[in-house]
Formats: C-alpha cells, sequence, structure tokens
C-alpha cells in the first residue's frame, strides 16, 4: 500500500508495477485525488500561461494495476497493520497492508496571525490556483469600475509572502499577469503594485548568494518591491500590517511561506524531526515493521553530504527516492539486503515568467535565456506523462507565439480560498486510531 500520489507516490508504484510478477501481489493507493499534480508549474497555472488540466497527471493513464481508494490516511496502527481512511465522501474504511510506504506530501504552513486563514490565499493545489487567478483579474476590474481612490489603492496593491520558489515565481508570474491587464486599463497602470516579503535575510538561497541576488535584481527591475527581514503582523479585509509597523492597503495577500510535513507522520509512534518521519538511508522506519516512507514528509538521510542533513524535499529527490522505496519494498518481501538511497543534486532551476529565469545545472550558474532553455527542458523531461508534456509545450507555444489570454474563468466568488489545508484538522491520535481500526476491523 502507497499513501499519497506525489512524486515520491507515484514514482514508487510506477517502479512496483513494473517489477511485481502480475498476480504476485496486489497494489493498493490512497490518495483524494486521482491525479499526480506537477505542482513546480503551479505559479504558471495562477497567471494562466499553462491550463489546469497540463498539470494533472492522471493516474488512470499512468497505472494499469494499482486499485485506488479515493480517500485521505488519517491513521495507521502499526500493530495490527491496518490504515484508517477517510474517504472523499465523508465515511470511514480501513485497508490492511503487509507493506506500507508513506508518501502523504505536505501541507501549507500556516502561523497564528490574525485574519490570516480568513484572507490569505495560497497556490498549492489547482482549485488555489486557479481561484487566485480569477481574484487578481476581478480586482482589477473592480478598481477600473470604482471612482473611489481608496478602493482602487486597495485593489490594485499586491502582497506575495514567502521568498522561496513558490513565492517568488507566484509574485513574477502574476505581476506578468497584471501588467498585460493593464493595457486594457492604462489609467490603472500607475496603480499596480506588486510586494514580496519575507523574514529572511535572502530570497531563494537555495541558489546560492550571487544567484540569489540577480534574482532580487530581476524581480525589482520587474517593478515588484522585495522587502527581506520582515513578515505579517495582521491581515484584514482592505489591509496588511507588517511587523516593521506599515500598513498596507491591500485585498490581496498571498500566502506562500513554506509548508509542513503531513501531521500524519506524527500519528505512528516513530521519531519524528520537524514533523518528517526519521527513517534510514533505506527508507525503512526504525521500529514499525514493514514501513517505509519517503518525499517532503520522510527526514532521509542524505548520503551525499558529510554533515549529516537530511535530503532536501523536493521533487528532484522524492521521484529518486520512489524507485528505492519500490525495490527494497520487494526485497524485503523476498527476504533480501535493502539497498541505500544515493543520489547527488543535479542543480536547481526557478522560472520567473516571461523571458526570465536562473539556473544552476550541475554546478553552473546560469542566466537570462540559456536559463530559460534549462529550465524549460528540465520540466518537460520531469512531467511524468506524455500528453501532459504535450500540452505543456503546446501553451508555451501559444502564449510565445499568439500571446495570453486575461479573461476571468468565474470561478471567484468574493472570497479567499480555503489555503490552510481542509484535512489539516482531520489526522487522528495514537489511541484513537486504534479504536477506529478495531472498530473498522470487527467485521473481517
Amino acid at each position: 500500500m502507497v499513501i499519497g500520489a506525489g512524486f515520491a507516490g507515484l514514482h514508487t508504484l510506477r517502479r512496483l508495477e513494473r517489477r511485481v510478477p502480475r498476480g504476485a501481489a496486489e497494489i493498493v493507493l490512497v490518495a483524494p485525488n486521482d491525479y499526480m499534480l506537477y505542482s513546480p508549474l503551479l505559479p504558471q497555472v495562477a497567471s494562466g500561461l499553462l491550463t489546469p488540466q497540463s498539470l494533472a497527471i492522471s493516474l488512470n493513464r499512468v497505472l494499469r494495476r494499482t486499485r485506488m481508494v479515493p480517500g485521505t490516511a488519517v491513521g495507521v496502527d502499526t500493530e495490527a497493520r491496518v490504515v484508517v481512511i477517510e474517504k472523499i465522501n465523508g465515511e470511514f474504511t480501513h485497508e490492511r497492508y503487509d507493506r506500507l510506504v508513506l508518501a502523504p506530501g505536505s501541507l501549507t504552513r500556516a502561523f497564528d496571525i490574525p485574519g490570516l486563514r480568513d484572507h490569505a490565499f495560497g497556490n498549492k493545489n489547482l482549485a488555489e490556483a486557479v481561484v487566485l487567478r480569477d481574484h487578481v483579474l476581478a480586482q482589477l476590474e473592480l478598481a477600473n469600475a470604482s471612482h473611489d481612490p481608496v478602493e482602487r489603492e486597495e485593489r490594485c496593491r499586491f502582497i506575495v509572502v514567502g521568498g522561496g520558489y513558490s513565492g517568488a515565481e507566484t509574485a513574477a508570474a502574476l505581476e506578468r499577469l497584471t501588467r498585460d491587464m493593464a493595457r486594457r486599463y492604462p489609467e490603472l497602470r500607475p496603480l499596480i503594485s506588486w510586494h514580496l516579503v519575507d523574514v529572511a535575510p535572502h530570497i531563494l538561497p537555495e541558489l546560492g548568494v550571487k544567484l540569489g541576488d540577480e534574482a532580487l535584481d530581476l524581480l525589482r527591475r520587474m517593478g515588484i518591491e522585495v522587502k527581506l527581514g520582515v513578515s505579517v503582523k495582521e491581515v484584514t479585509e482592505n489591509r496588511v500590517t507588517l511587523t516593521d509597523g506599515r500598513v498596507l492597503p491591500c485585498r490581496t495577500l498571498i500566502w506562500t511561506a513554506g509548508t509542513t510535513p503531513s501531521p500524519l507522520m506524527g500519528t505512528l509512534g516513530g521519531e519524528v524531526d520537524r514533523g518528517r518521519l526519521v527513517v534510514g538511508a533505506d527508507m525503512a522506519a526504525p521500529g514499525l515493521p514493514g514501513v517505509f516512507a519517503l518525499g517532503d514528509a520522510a527526514a532521509v538521510p542524505d548520503l551525499s553530504r558529510e554533515d549529516g542533513r537530511y535530503c532536501p524535499p523536493t521533487a528532484q529527490y522524492a521521484q529518486r527516492q520512489g524507485a528505492v522505496a519500490a525495490d527494497n519494498v520487494i526485497s524485503s518481501l523476498l527476504g533480501r539486503p535493502l539497498h541505500e538511497f544515493h543520489h547527488k543534486d543535479l542543480g536547481l532551476v526557478v522560472d520567473l515568467s516571461g523571458k526570465e529565469a536562473l539556473a544552476r545545472p550541475l554546478g553552473y550558474e546560469l542566466t537570462g535565456l540559456p536559463a530559460l532553455g534549462v529550465t524549460r527542458a528540465y520540466h518537460l523531461m520531469a512531467v511524468p506523462s506524455a500528453p501532459s508534456r504535450a500540452r505543456v509545450l503546446a501553451n508555451w507555444a501559444i502564449d510565445t507565439l499568439l500571446g495570453g489570454e486575461v479573461s476571468r474563468l468565474g470561478f471567484h466568488h468574493g472570497k479567499p480560498s480555503a489555503f490552510v489545508d481542509i484535512e489539516q484538522d482531520h489526522y487522528l491520535a495514537a489511541d484513537a486510531v486504534k479504536k477506529e481500526a478495531a472498530r473498522l476491523t470487527r467485521s473481517d
């Protein structure tokens, strides 16, 4: 059984389907959606550059022998080897397992900031990206229809919190969208302002100082005001208060300030490190027989480093962990030795929309068109479905040759999306898992 259909879960399943003889074992997936989301390109969905379907990798197409249970694993009784599942219709059920691969991913990390959950927007799934795009376009339409200078200022200011990949790419992509929209409303052009704030001293620290500074300069040249060492103190419907004391009239706060591992990992009784289940280099969980964990929610030792750090929670690592985890599941069933996960980082890419990109493949630092070429090529290779790759490539070509569209799709109804994942509070405590598992299995 595999929990989660992200990069780690999908690549585990594909490897299992290739290596396990037909009829020798049943392969089960527990996931709320029947697609894998190629999340690195979500900012381009929010800007309208890519269609949502382009990033939804159909599990029914890429998996042929896996039985899918549509729901969320909310608890695991590791002694009885039972997973408690809340299905998408709200009903509870259970599944037994011989080997369990945990790859539930991460959720949006939210802090206890007044008004944040009520008024902020996220950009971590397809629904949020589409709603966010509609909301941003609606603000400019409403500002253009208003004669109140205060309202126009509120609707034309946009604030992104988080200076990581998601924040920088979201700010750049949506700034481009509003720039295109401003051609319709030239009076709004001087009023439109974008802000990127982060409590850290640098943006995109993973790129290193040189490329990070280059990214900072690129964003500022695009007209985005970047403020570091600052966070959000309070959010209301029409203003944002920052920790440096500034109060900005604003009706759009986009929260991309990091993620937190799935709460499921803290319910298993194993050792956790900042929410991630600690496993060995073979991805087996100590003290939890038959349990493996990988991806964003697992602390997997990075054997390419000598400082004892864990593998970073990136798609690059998750994909490769999936193949090793699948092999180790098979080895554990056959009584063979398990293999350790080894991988050396191949580099990082950042698409800042339009012709702007940064890349560091194999340690070489690139900017401009060479970086854009590497970035787009990497994403095309990483998308694990030929139809999705074709859609992404077609969308890019259409935008380059014919330009983009700035019309709303009708998903915005005046309320922000629930950017804090709705299943976040559904996970069961260890004692509750055992009771629920016992209740559900009485009829077995």
